[in-house]
């Protein structure tokens, strides 16, 4: 479910308007967090720290009212719920994308994104994940202990779904923390928007 934001009512009117105009209008930003709790409480659960993870990030993105919104045919839709479409490794060396419902209770959000990661693993090529808008495109490359990270991009092809990239886990005196990337579509949202998120989503790590 959605509404339709009106435009010439809408604060970040002027903003959307430059922003949209760009060639390339996304930006984006990386951050060290704190995954020591989150890594510990997964392990202790017997759960994947990588669904313990995107969950907690997805569940940030999804009190974040700017993380909701997307831009088709010209307008912005604000979204009820933002689902995960991540990158899933498979044992050959290659990936699969993937489509995972969101759900604020973890243990129902890791039962079927568990399914989803059976099916993507057996299967081959790279079909794209029928997803929709609505969605938060994420990557995770845990052999990489990265400072910054760029994307392939299709500026013909019409995209505002925020973009977070997971690095490697490294630790330090006990604490443990973990990179992250995240690019947004700056017609639809700007730093401060990008700080609430990160600040929401330590939160949740730290839980």
């Amino acid at each position: 479910m959605y509404r339709i934001l009106d435009i010439e009512k809408w604060s970040r009117k002027d903003h959307f308007l430059f922003f949209s105009k760009f060639e390339e209008p996304f930006f984006g930003v990386t951050v060290r967090l704190d995954c020591t709790k989150a890594y510990n409480s997964s392990k202790s659960k017997g759960s994947s720290f990588f669904l313990y993870y995107l969950h907690a990030s997805l569940v940030a993105a999804n009190h974040i009212e700017a993380f909701r919104y997307r831009i088709k045919d010209g307008q912005v839709f604000l979204f009820d719920k933002i689902n995960a479409s991540p990158t899933i490794n498979r044992e050959n060396g290659t990936f699969g994308f993937s489509y995972m419902d969101y759900f604020e209770d973890f243990k129902e959000f890791e039962k079927y994104a568990k399914i989803e990661i059976e099916k993507v693993r057996n299967s081959t090529g790279l079909d794209p994940a029928g997803s929709g808008e609505n969605v938060i495109h994420f990557s995770s490359i845990p052999w990489i202990d990265f400072y910054s990270l760029s994307h392939a991009r299709s500026f013909s092809f019409p995209d505002s779904c925020p973009k977070i990239s997971f690095g490697k886990v490294t630790e330090s005196e006990g604490i443990k923390t973990m990179p992250v990337s995240i690019h947004v579509h700056h017609a639809l949202m700007d730093g401060h928007d990008v700080g609430l998120f990160i600040e929401a989503f330590q939160k949740q790590l730290d839980r």
